[in-house]
């Protein structure tokens, strides 16, 4: 009997230490907030798999995008350990997507994680298109622009603002850092998974394709070596100019297919079956359903509007 009471202790022991031995071998989770450099005075903060590019320098901190409101504190507190004088000064919006934490920003959480300690500056200005302004339902003071672009200065660098009209909606914003030579992207750009067109808020295929051109415009490769303009999207890794060209090239091959078939006359759910986008569902992580999603939005940006009764 003792025997018996033994072997079950040192089995339960044996096992004990191999579940220790294993998780042990399991790589420790991601945290939901870190910062990567990126180059020149830009660096990328992703929170909850959201990137928020920050730009540090003499005049204070500018944010493009900022998290969801509950990361807001964590991301604050790895901007605080980029730069000594944590002011923050601009919060520029790519897209409505990527407003959720600017009150939290610009309140009391804000107020607590960046001072704002230049006298007379006041609060952050939220930088944004007017048709994100249009569509926020509880809008902050925000300097809204109007033209096809804006420009600013900060921190020793002019910053370029390009609105993409009609491309992931109607508010799309890219942002270039000329001097760090750097390009914020946001929702236009999502290497590793296809495009969300939000056909709802104004967005569409042949919008998103001349705004991915834009971005092409604006990078520079370095000659013969992997380098020079980088690109930051809304989620996902940095990117190079290669990357969107790759990315440019998917959109126009698929978006070519479904035309296609439309002038066939197939209907939707047949344009579907014929699977337009079946040479990229595997390397863009696509399920059936995301490919389906993503068929069906160039299909309807692609639909004449109906004739007014």
């Amino acid at each position: 009997m003792r025997h018996t009471a033994f072997a079950v202790c040192a089995a339960a022991a044996l096992a004990a230490g191999t579940l220790v031995t294993v998780q042990a071998q399991q790589p420790a989770a991601a945290p939901a907030v870190f910062a990567t450099p990126v180059q020149g005075a830009i660096t990328m903060v992703t929170a909850g798999g959201l990137n928020i590019a920050v730009q540090v320098g003499k005049n204070g901190v500018v944010l493009v995008d900022t998290p969801p409101e509950a990361l807001v504190p964590q991301v604050l507190a790895e901007v605080r350990k980029l730069t000594d004088r944590p002011v923050l000064r601009y919060i520029i919006n790519t897209s409505l997507t990527t407003t959720a934490g600017n009150a939290a920003m610009v309140g009391p959480a804000g107020s607590r994680g960046l001072p704002f300690a230049f006298v007379g500056l006041g609060r952050p200005s939220i930088i944004a298109h007017e048709n994100v302004l249009n569509r926020m339902s509880n809008a902050q003071p925000t300097t809204e622009y109007f033209q096809p672009s804006m420009d600013m200065y900060a921190n020793d660098e002019p910053i370029m603002i390009y609105h993409q009209p009609k491309a992931h909606s109607d508010g799309d914003s890219l942002v270039l850092f000329r001097k760090s030579d750097v390009v914020v992207a946001g929702h236009v750009f999502t290497p590793g998974r296809f495009p969300v067109i939000d056909v709802d808020k104004g967005g569409s295929v042949d919008g998103l394709v001349k705004a991915l051109g834009t971005i092409l415009s604006l990078a520079v490769p370095e000659a013969f070596e992997n380098g020079g303009t980088r690109v930051i999207p809304a989620r996902g890794r940095i990117a190079e100019e290669t990357d969107v060209a790759e990315f440019r090239d998917m959109v126009v091959i698929v978006r070519n297919r479904v035309e296609d078939a439309m002038k066939k006359k197939m209907t939707l759910d047949q344009v579907k079956a014929s699977r337009p986008s079946r040479d990229y569902d595997a390397e863009y992580g696509a399920t059936q359903a995301d490919a389906d999603r993503f068929v069906e939005t160039i299909y309807r940006t692609l639909t004449p509007p109906a004739p007014p009764a």
